[in-house]
């Protein structure tokens, strides 16, 4: 599949039509670790503004480090199999279910700073049209991430060049504690490991697209 250049304007104004009043339409942002999934959300959603859209990420559904460590997991975080996969599916239906006068949903949060999940960080009302959901493996064909994507209107695949991601990957693990030859290791090992199986789905999009600001 093509990558198409779009600004970000041009990626409003495509996110504007799903956002129909009285309705509630999901639209999923996917791509490798550091393709600016989440900074895309955030300025679609700014974009349409709080009556129209509102940003839930995947990452909320990180299982706690507790968790990871009991599994055995704790130096794969960020792999497919340290996500809660069924909770953000039913998460999903939940959303894509809601009607105006329906009480809001409230969703999970990852804060960064403590690298780990916050329930209820955010409240979805149910009169906002369109959600906005980030995350890497919205287009995985395992487990209830199907479940997930069979219930999103549309989705699309962030497309980034390895160096420019790399390097934003690399800056984030640093920025959060990590020294700089811990942050080039993770970037490039673990968080490869990942781009790699996310890469995989990118042709499952409805849209390829190269972002420029």
């Amino acid at each position: 599949m093509t990558a198409v250049a779009a600004t970000t304007a041009e990626l409003v104004a495509r996110a504007r039509r799903l956002a129909v009043p009285g309705e509630r339409r999901i639209l999923g942002i996917v791509g490798a670790p550091g393709a600016g999934k989440s900074t895309l959300a955030r300025a679609v959603v700014a974009g349409l503004g709080p009556a129209l859209a509102v940003e839930v990420g995947m990452d909320g559904y990180h299982l706690s480090n507790a968790v990871l460590a009991d599994l055995g997991r704790r130096e794969r975080k960020g792999a497919i199999d340290t996500f809660d996969d069924a909770g953000y599916a039913a998460l999903v239906a939940r959303l894509a279910d809601a009607r105006p006068g329906d009480p809001p949903v409230f969703a999970p949060v990852f804060r960064r700073e403590i690298e780990e999940p916050v329930a209820a960080g955010v409240a979805v009302a149910s009169d906002v049209p369109l959600v906005v959901t980030e995350g890497n493996y919205l287009l995985a064909p395992t487990g209830a991430w199907p479940a997930a994507r069979a219930r999103m209107a549309e989705v699309w695949y962030l497309d980034a060049p390895d160096d420019v991601r790399l390097a934003r990957l690399e800056e984030r693990h640093h920025a959060f504690g990590k020294s700089r030859d811990d942050a080039r290791r993770w970037a490039r090992g673990s968080d490869q490991v990942n781009a790699e199986l996310i890469r995989a789905t990118r042709d499952r999009a409805d849209v390829v697209v190269r972002w420029s600001i």
